[in-house]
């Protein structure tokens, strides 16, 4: 059984959580099954754009509390460091824009997957929970790390205490997320952005995403030294040869990731 599922259109990979009955609650299968979509698609160089989504009527609930409170079952450490570490981390690695489709509750885990994206995007039913607290656990997944960071220190300690739920429009207007859409439209907006992504130079894309990850560790004059280096290696790609040449012939640019 799959709990995951992965299509490949126009350049695009959509990946979408497949336990709608469980709010596409995490188990141990389904964290490895994301792992292992995320490997494949990390090097397929048809696919120049990632979108993350749920099915039905949540993006994820986070973690699956019966498995994780089984005696026979995987330890909260395994979880954390097995299922949804390495997640965090190729979502961060991956040489390509992953964009977070919420289309319905995030939870826990959920939550922090999405905003560990580079572009987070929501329906307008669509909401954020950080809901550790009411268990009595800790945000992980990289929530104390990236949540901070969008909307500030007082913010994320008052979301992660309370356990607040945050309704899509708020989450936009606090710089958690980058956009909200019209249930109605929501995939078809998805699509939009996904695609214009996708037929942009994702090499200079890949080197900004490096940029921004070393962001978090460098003081300025490392940050500095990194933009020269990433710079020069976009300056030497033929998405940049491209880029220029078109914009002196006032033509429209074809990308090849390169």
């Amino acid at each position: 059984m799959s709990y995951i599922t992965t299509s490949i259109s126009d350049k695009v990979a959509t990946i979408t959580f497949s336990r709608a009955d469980k709010l596409n609650s995490f188990i141990r299968e389904m964290a490895f099954e994301l792992q292992s979509a995320l490997d494949q698609l990390a090097v397929n160089e048809a696919v120049r754009c990632i979108v993350i989504t749920g099915e039905g009527r949540a993006f994820c609930a986070g973690q699956d509390l019966i498995e994780a409170t089984d005696p026979d079952g995987p330890s909260l450490s395994s979880i954390v460091s097995e299922h949804y570490n390495p997640v965090i981390i190729r979502i961060r690695n991956i040489p390509k824009p992953v964009i977070a489709a919420v289309n319905g509750v995030a939870a826990g885990a959920g939550a922090n997957i999405a905003l560990a994206c580079d572009i987070v995007v929501a329906s307008e039913s669509a909401s954020f929970i950080q809901i550790f607290s009411k268990i009595g656990l800790i945000p992980d997944s990289g929530g104390t790390y990236m949540l901070p960071r969008l909307i500030g220190m007082q913010r994320a300690t008052a979301l992660m205490m309370l356990g607040d739920k945050v309704n899509a429009i708020k989450a936009r207007e606090m710089g958690m997320i980058y956009e909200v859409y019209k249930d109605e439209s929501f995939s078809e907006e998805v699509r939009k952005l996904a695609l214009q992504l996708a037929e942009m130079p994702t090499y200079g894309l890949a080197l900004t995403k490096q940029a921004l990850n070393q962001s978090y560790m460098n003081n300025l004059v490392q940050q500095l030294s990194l933009e020269d280096e990433l710079q020069t290696l976009a300056g030497n790609s033929a998405d940049y040869k491209e880029g220029t040449s078109a914009f002196l012939e006032k033509r429209k640019p074809l990308f090849k990731g390169r």
